[in-house]
């Protein structure tokens, strides 16, 4: 998993937990599992993230990246 501490995730904003950010970016309802960047299967409670090489991110993080699904 990623870590909240890490420099990427730092510079990014990413949060495990999307309700819990103060960032004015963040909309209602957005987080890792509805991201177009998130690679992890629908329902997973985590899974991979292309800007976070060889770690996983919570379906319910966010980060400044975030990107709505199509």
């Amino acid at each position: 998993m990623v870590d909240p501490t890490e420099a990427t995730a730092v510079a990014l904003g990413y949060v495990a937990v999307a309700t819990t950010t103060k960032n004015p970016k963040h909309a209602v309802g957005a987080e890792c599992a509805n991201c177009a960047l998130f690679a992890g299967k629908p329902g997973d409670a985590a899974g991979p993230c292309p800007l976070y090489p060889g770690k996983q991110v919570a379906a319910a993080g966010w980060c400044t990246a975030y990107q709505k699904k199509a």
